[in-house]
């Protein structure tokens, strides 16, 4: 009997269950109805707005917006604005490619500890981040006496804006980058070493080519939100007009002095740089997803 039925198996239909076929597809208008709660939460919360700010940019004028964004303290804004991006983000570039090469490529003690502390500017309020450097450098703080006493000031200057911008934006390159090399593995570095290249010649002619696309979409990210930080660089900065100031703190003076145009003008230039980096995001993105399908179908094969 049991060869009889081992031969002979019955045919095994493989119909989904009524309730899974319900709960798994949904009538039209449930669809259009979370599509239609979908853009209006879009309009309301990123359309208006952003309409909003390139009208009233405008609203006075072409010569008005001119003369905002090119008034002095208006100009010190951005460039401290790009002095910061500038510093922060290659430094963040270098610091995201070596914890992901370190933390995908290596099994060592700790790797936890250092996934942790990586992810510590996304839990930290940045207010609280610029109050750890006033309290580590500030007048009162740990090192202020002797900066002060070599005549060096970090707070309420360049320097302290630029340890606060590398504070927030530190997480984002090595974040995009280790998902990535995990799952690209070690096999194409493995053979890189056993064919004789070095350490160095298989990270430029192996890896790097490998996580291109997922380094420039952690960059963009990070840039953007060096250039649009606010809170860490607030409490560090001392709003200095024509100084400390970067372009998000420009703003909310302009804002707070009533000169309403030449505020949103300013804010302009920064909404102009989202859309920027969104387009750029959108591009890299589809790139990365690209790589990723690509790298999970070689596994798959291999």
């Amino acid at each position: 009997m049991s060869a009889v039925s081992v031969a002979n198996p019955l045919p095994v239909q493989s119909v989904a269950p009524p309730d899974v076929a319900r709960a798994t597809t949904e009538p039209v208008w449930v669809r259009r109805a979370l599509i239609g709660v979908a853009l209006v939460f879009l309009s309301l919360f990123l359309f208006v707005p952003l309409v909003s700010v390139f009208f009233e940019a405008f609203k006075k004028g072409w010569e008005v917006y001119v003369a905002a964004i090119t008034e002095a303290d208006a100009v010190s804004a951005m460039w401290l604005t790009l002095i910061a991006a500038a510093i922060s983000v290659p430094l963040n570039l270098v610091f995201g490619v070596s914890a992901a090469w370190a933390i995908a490529k290596f099994d060592f003690r700790g790797k936890s500890v250092v996934l942790t502390l990586i992810d510590l500017p996304f839990s930290v309020s940045p207010v609280i981040a610029g109050l750890i450097y006033v309290l580590v450098f500030g007048l009162q703080g740990w090192f202020g006496e002797w900066l002060m006493n070599h005549d060096m000031k970090v707070i309420f200057a360049v320097p302290g804006i630029v340890l606060a911008t590398i504070f927030v934006t530190f997480p984002f390159v090595a974040r995009e980058l280790i998902p990535l090399m995990q799952a690209q593995g070690q096999e194409q570095e493995e053979a890189a070493r056993v064919l004789g290249a070095s350490g160095w010649q298989t990270f430029w002619k192996v890896t790097l080519p490998n996580v291109k696309w997922g380094l420039l979409y952690g960059v963009i990210l990070c840039n953007a939100r060096a250039m649009g930080e606010f809170g860490a660089v607030s409490v560090v900065s001392g709003h200095i007009r024509g100084e400390t100031n970067t372009m998000p703190l420009h703003i909310e003076i302009l804002y707070n002095e009533y000169q309403f145009a030449a505020s949103f003008a300013v804010a302009s230039l920064l909404a102009s740089l989202a859309l920027v980096t969104l387009v750029l995001k959108y591009i890299v993105e589809r790139r990365v997803h690209q790589q990723m399908a690509q790298v999970q179908q070689a596994g798959a094969a291999a």
